[in-house]
């Protein structure tokens, strides 16, 4: 019983947290440990880069092959864990706690066994899939050897993502950015470890990170098992609806596109690039990992607003919804001009790191890539927290219209067009590839983000704190 109103005390505490205190300080409490969380994320993947590109160039491109496969993995258990979290920051908002708890549970053991199917399914066509994937001859040798291990940790990393993402539903980032911490560290100690001791080569990378999601996963499961989580999951707990499934299907389906058109936008890239030569696909990969550190420290802002806003829609509280959606941006574009610059400037430094052969080739292409994303760093921003806007309200089109727009609708076209573009104009092809996703961000700002933040801010002016929702009867959008 003590556990019982332990846990009720945080979950009040936690909502006047959320539902009073100044956004000023709400959305860098709840957002530092996100941001913190996407750090770590990114440092997965870097790490990884780093020590395998010890090993030349066809290591790091083995690397950046099995990258879509990974985005297309995240893609299933992301799809599960942001359909859960939206729903769940808006059930807790309206003080339905136990209906939190049994979407919660149902949604983490599902994608488990969702998961735990596909990487089984993957291992026995692991072959032909490294190819389908975009690896170069001389690259599939280590593209399999990666993957595999990758394949077999997919229902702890599933475990890890939902966790995760249960737990900042709630608002308990703090817990969610001690399971990530723990596993990226493990992973940084082990991938020299495996790599170089061992002498297991690119196969030690992808053990090292398969180990680590196991760790994390488990330390992401204990404060749901010792009740300091808000949120109840157990056995009992596990009572799937027709209502619960919609509402995690109604987000969870354009989460599930997002990331699986980052896959699918990563293999069309990785084949184009790969075309010209094995050092432009690891430029290209390596730039894409390093500017995912900034950009997945802006993702943390825009996704520390998500249960902010979530809260407060739920709690019918309709202008601090508008105020935590324009905090956000504020404090973003701050750090993300100030990240940009740097990354800008040391761009080639940064690519040093990764570059042990000092291949020219590589610098040339990663070095562009990185600068011109840098350039679209704060319109690529707002697409993201209006984007988490939209998750956060339950709308899923407009979010899938945002999320796809980096990945599908500009990305791909880019990609295919930029090349021929620059080698009609006399100019290497490989460097429409570079540019391509600055190309996309910035047409997914003008074209989409901007229209919809405007039509979004129109419907919440409209409102004043009380009314019933807008959305509360009608079709999705």
């Amino acid at each position: 019983m003590a556990d019982r109103e332990k846990q009720a005390l945080a979950r009040e505490k936690r909502r006047q947290m959320m539902l009073e205190d100044p956004m000023m300080r709400v959305i860098p409490k709840v957002a530092i440990p996100m941001i913190i969380s996407s750090l770590i994320d990114s440092f997965y993947n870097l790490a990884d880069a780093f020590f395998v590109s010890q090993l030349g160039v066809n290591a790091t491109a083995a690397v950046a092959v099995n990258d879509s496969l990974m985005h297309f993995l995240r893609a299933i258990s992301m799809g599960f864990a942001m359909g859960a979290a939206s729903y769940i920051s808006r059930l807790m908002g309206a003080k339905e706690d136990e209906k939190a708890s049994r979407v919660g549970t149902s949604t983490l053991f599902i994608g488990i066994a969702f998961s735990l199917c596909f990487g089984l399914t993957c291992l026995m066509f692991r072959s032909s899939i490294v190819d389908f994937l975009g690896a170069t001859p001389s690259a599939k040798h280590y593209s399999m050897d990666y993957s595999f291990w990758i394949l077999l940790a997919a229902p702890f990393t599933t475990a890890e993502l939902i966790q995760n993402q249960l737990l900042r539903s709630e608002g308990s980032t703090t817990f969610a950015m001690i399971g990530m911490v723990s596993g990226c560290l493990l992973n940084i100690v082990l991938d020299p470890l495996f790599i170089n001791v061992f002498g297991w080569e690119v196969a030690g990378a992808a053990g090292a990170t398969a180990l680590s999601k196991v760790v994390s996963a488990c330390v992401l499961a204990y404060p749901f098992v010792k009740k300091h989580a808000m949120l109840d999951i157990s056995w009992r707990n596990f009572k799937p609806d027709k209502e619960g499934v919609t509402e995690v299907a109604r987000m969870g389906v354009p989460a599930f596109l997002r990331m699986s058109l980052m896959s699918v936008g990563g293999v069309i890239t990785n084949r184009v690039a790969g075309s010209f030569d094995t050092a432009v696909l690891s430029g290209i990969a390596v730039a894409n990992k390093l500017y995912r550190l900034i950009a997945s420290a802006i993702m943390g802002f825009s996704q520390g607003f998500g249960p902010v806003a979530g809260f407060c829609w739920g709690a019918k509280k309709y202008k601090r919804v508008k105020e935590a959606y324009f905090t956000t941006i504020k404090i973003g574009a701050f750090f993300g001009l100030l990240l940009g610059a740097l990354m800008f400037i040391f761009s080639r430094n940064l690519l040093a790191l990764f570059n042990s052969e000092g291949n020219e080739m590589m610098f040339a292409i990663g070095s562009l890539k990185i600068r011109a994303l840098c350039l679209v760093l704060i319109p690529h921003e707002v697409v993201m927290i209006t984007a988490n806007l939209y998750q956060s309200l339950g709308r899923p089109v407009g979010n899938l219209l945002l999320t796809m727009s980096r990945q599908l609708i500009f990305l791909i076209p880019m990609v295919l067009i930029l090349p021929r573009v620059f080698e009609a104009l006399g100019y290497w092809g490989a460097y429409g590839v570079a540019l391509a996703q600055a190309f996309s961000d910035g047409l997914g700002f003008l074209v989409l983000a901007l229209p919809l933040a405007l039509h979004m801010m129109k419907i919440i002016n409209s409102l004043k704190d009380g009314d019933p929702s807008p959305f509360a009867k009608k079709a999705a959008a």
